[in-house]
């Protein structure tokens, strides 16, 4: 499966097993294995450098297996040929994301004059709410 001009994904590193489906498909769910179960060997994979396979861990989640593999479960559809076609492109799509590094984050700094403006809206805000109070003789 190729991924991009230098990473490509060699069958080993993938392996699908094909189990009975939940949802939509009236007696076909029972008899059929439609669903796809996709494991990809990321950990063990020479083909992906490993700043890549720590941003593809941080994306994947609960994804992840103590082993390094990442598990893909698709059965949104009644074909085991098109579950098995979504799981692929679901893992081109999270590698592909994971190539790109996050873009720094450059820290702000909140105006002083919308500090001023904020508390001003809150003396306000204050004095409104004492007005509403009892009055004394």
């Amino acid at each position: 499966m190729k991924i991009s001009d230098k990473i490509e994904i060699a069958d080993w590193e993938i392996t699908e097993q094909f189990v009975r489906s939940s949802g939509p498909g009236g007696q076909n769910v029972n008899k059929v294995n439609s669903a796809v179960e996709l494991r990809f060997e990321a950990e063990r994979s020479p083909n992906l450098p490993d700043p890549v396979k720590r941003r593809l861990r941080r994306l994947a989640g609960r994804r992840w297996t103590r082993d390094g593999a990442l598990v893909l479960q698709v059965s949104e559809e009644r074909s085991q040929a098109r579950n098995r076609e979504i799981a692929r492109d679901r893992l081109r799509d999270l590698i592909v994301e994971a190539l790109h590094p996050p873009k720094p984050r450059r820290k702000t700094r909140v105006p002083v004059s919308q500090k001023r403006k904020r508390v001003e809206t809150k003396k306000k805000r204050g004095e409104v709410k004492a007005l509403r109070g009892k009055i004394d003789p």
